[in-house]
Formats: structure tokens, C-alpha cells, sequence
């Protein structure tokens, strides 16, 4: 066998294993779907609006100083704007969608986050999927999108147990991961 031949070999194993880890991942999710339904009845949390939350807030949006609601990835501005927030600044913040940040304007045009206001929480415990080119975090009957600076920053592959943080009274696509338990089978 060639050398071009056996890195061929290579990647395709590379590719057939990720394929089987993705599926062993959904199927570990669809099992975890099952044992926590039991047939017992969901409660249903109300879908947030951030863009009337965030219009809500009465914030001062003068000169260089805007408040808003992060929505998961961004914040939200009191005129609707949304205003990108860094995501490993979210990841490593740990910001939760709900959260009132404060987002300074420098000079130079730099942006500098703050959180002032958290959301109330929950902690749940799921595993990781990819699914749709996101990965997402099945938990609590629900698959919560959450940053990829978060997956690297744990170095996490789909099938990792992690703990999530979610808004407790409000329903959200996204999730912040607290903390990881990586699954080492190799």
C-alpha cells in the first residue's frame, strides 16, 4: 500500500468512526428522551420574546453605554439591534439566555460586556449531540443548542455527559455548559 493510499485508509476510518460515534450519540439521546418521559406529562415553560424583553428594560442607550438581553449568542438592544457578544466571552462568562448585559462602546470602538442582571437558573445534566451542524445538548427532554467555545473549551465529543445552565422560568433554544464528564472510551 502507498503512503498516499494508507492516509486515504485513514480518513475514511477517521470518517466511518465519527459517522458511528454520532449515531451512538442520538441513540444514547433517544434512550435518555425515553426514560425521562415515563409518561408523565412535561411542564411547559412560556417562550420568551428577548426582543420585547429587551424593549421592556427602559435602558439608557445614550452615548456610548447600551443595556440589553443576551439571547444565547447575542444581546439585544432596547431599539431591537442585536450586537454580537464574543462567544468565548459568553462560554467562559457562562451567560445564560435572559441575562441583562451592559455593553460599553470604547473610543476605539471596542466592546466591553458585562453581565448585570442574571436570570434565574436551572442545572441540568445531559449528554452532547451534533446534529444540523450545531451542537446541542440533550437534556431535561430538551436538545439545548449551546457555543462551540464551550464544546472546545471542554474538549467535548458527542455522547459526554455535561451539566447545562438554562433559565428557569423561560423556555430557550440555548444552553450554557457549566461543566463536562468526558466519556475517555477509545
Amino acid at each position: 500500500m502507498t503512503p498516499n493510499n494508507k492516509k486515504e485508509a485513514s480518513i475514511d476510518l477517521d470518517i466511518v468512526r465519527h459517522l458511528l460515534e454520532s449515531a451512538e450519540a442520538q441513540i444514547r439521546s433517544a434512550k435518555q428522551l425515553l426514560s425521562e418521559s415515563d409518561g408523565k406529562p412535561t411542564k411547559r415553560l412560556k417562550r420568551t420574546n428577548f426582543d420585547e424583553k429587551a424593549a421592556d428594560l427602559n435602558i439608557l442607550s445614550e452615548g456610548r453605554i447600551i443595556e440589553g438581553i443576551f439571547d444565547g449568542e447575542m444581546m439585544i438592544g432596547p431599539d431591537k439591534k442585536k450586537y454580537p457578544v464574543p462567544a468565548n466571552y459568553a462560554s467562559k462568562s457562562k451567560f445564560v439566555a435572559g441575562d441583562v448585559l451592559k455593553l460599553t462602546i470604547e473610543d476605539d470602538g471596542s466592546f466591553i460586556y458585562k453581565q448585570i442582571k442574571p436570570v434565574d437558573r436551572k442545572r441540568l445534566v445531559g449528554s452532547l449531540l451534533y446534529e444540523e451542524g450545531q451542537y446541542k445538548v440533550l437534556a431535561g427532554g430538551k436538545a439545548y443548542k449551546v457555543l462551540l467555545a464551550s464544546v472546545t473549551y471542554f474538549k467535548l465529543q458527542p455522547g459526554d455527559s455535561v451539566t447545562v445552565a438554562v433559565p428557569s422560568e423561560d423556555d430557550s433554544d440555548w444552553a450554557a455548559i457549566e461543566s463536562a464528564a468526558i466519556n475517555q472510551e477509545e
